[in-house]
């Protein structure tokens, strides 16, 4: 029985296909391509009982996963991260139905571990030799993490501000690293010109190549199978590059062809930061692709992302589930992460709380009733982000007392 049944590849615009054993980067008209995989074949292969019985990370989903040996699966245990009720904010929030699903406890401490895991396995099985991107943190991070483990060499680019932990994970991985004065567009353009003077290396930006959208699906396999194989009312998305939320919408319809859905779909919410909207600016105006800001900036550094290459395929997404896009300010997400650690004890990174900002204006419009089941993605750990608490506990002498209450 094969371990995956990966088919080939399709522009995500013309519907083309492409031969998914080589390597590849974006179809001839610079779309992404989107891995297709022979579902019927998987239907008669396996079953959501099956799964169950398997070790509780993403490559239980295996068959409808690109990696065609598993001898070739590079993994640190990703995946599996638990959906939690959020019962005193969602009280609070008037949305008593609240779950977050915690991509913080994920190894490298965000969600980009999904993407990196898939994609660095699958480059490895195609013969890739290093793995080259810009990257606002975390993306850079895992990825540079995961290419050490497989025994890629890795070329890492970031704007100059991006999170200092993230270029500290880089470093320490042996990948070569590189800040740059600028956004991570910017960046791109410089790893763009880098890559064809490294033999061996593939480009591996946002939806750049197909598998790491592969990867970042399995949040949507796991919300469905932690809920007994279905989907909630809603879905909060932050959003910058947008893989998330496509591979979330992905995921779904496999598995309504799969027959392990049923027709509902959630409604899916893609979540910005004021300082840099060009997804919930592109929805409030019909459009289907985006134009981006003149001045990116916000504190949810993860989602500073002007121009996103797939920004078509999220406001497709977001149209065809009847969902929505907001835009919330750095104060109100920085308010919302306080206000959730406070409540829930849950300290979770400044994009997550994006999302929880975005619920209660939501509820307030009444778009969210009190009846809806949400989701919420928390995207990385609060601790890789210091700089937005900050500290301001009294300093006591050796034998001063601790104040009484």
């Amino acid at each position: 029985m094969p371990f995956s049944f990966l088919s080939h590849l399709e522009c995500s615009r013309t519907g083309a296909r492409f031969d998914a054993d080589a390597v590849s980067g974006t179809s001839p008209e610079g779309a992404p391509l989107l891995a297709r995989y022979d579902l019927e074949r998987v239907r008669g292969a396996v079953t959501p009982g099956d799964i169950a019985a398997r070790p509780p990370d993403l490559w239980r989903y295996h068959e409808v996963l690109p990696v065609r040996s598993p001898e070739h699966v590079v993994t640190l245990g990703e995946g599996m991260t638990p959906l939690l009720p959020m019962r005193n904010y969602g009280g609070r929030a008037g949305v008593p139905r609240l779950l977050m699903k915690d991509e913080g406890l994920i190894p490298t401490g965000s969600f980009k571990a999904r993407g990196a895991a898939v994609g660095v396995s699958r480059a490895a099985e195609l013969g890739v030799r290093g793995i080259a991107m810009p990257t606002n943190g975390n993306a850079g991070a895992a990825w540079a993490l995961y290419a050490a483990r497989a025994g890629l060499a890795g070329l890492i680019a970031m704007p100059a501000d991006a999170p200092p932990i993230t270029m500290k994970e880089c470093q320490v991985s042996g990948a070569d690293l590189y800040r740059v004065d600028g956004l991570i567009g910017d960046a791109g353009k410089l790893v763009a010109a880098a890559v064809p003077e490294r033999n061996g290396y593939q480009e591996v930006s946002t939806l750049k190549e197909p598998y790491r959208l592969e990867g970042k699906k399995t949040m949507g396999y796991e919300i469905a199978e932690q809920l007994g194989w279905r989907v909630p009312d809603v879905i909060l998305y932050p959003t910058g590059g947008g893989v998330g939320i496509i591979g979330i919408y992905k995921a779904i319809l496999e598995m309504q062809e799969l027959g392990w859905l049923g027709p509902k779909l959630p409604r899916l919410v893609a979540v910005q930061a004021t300082g840099c909207a060009p997804i919930v600016d592109a929805f409030e105006r019909g459009a289907r692709e985006s134009v981006p800001p003149a001045d990116a900036r916000t504190v949810a550094f993860g989602i500073t992302v002007p121009k996103a290459l797939g920004d078509f395929l999220v406001l497709d997404a977001v149209y065809a589930t009847e969902g929505t896009a907001v835009a919330v300010t750095d104060e109100e997400l920085l308010d919302a992460q306080r206000e959730l650690a406070r409540l829930e004890g849950a300290f979770i990174c400044p994009e997550g709380a994006a999302c929880f900002a975005a619920l209660g204006k939501l509820r307030e419009s009444n778009w969210l009733g009190e009846e809806d089941e949400v989701v919420v993605l928390n995207t990385g750990a609060g601790i890789k982000y210091p700089e937005t608490v900050d500290l301001d506990a009294p300093l006591l002498a050796r034998t001063e007392p601790i104040p009484s209450d």
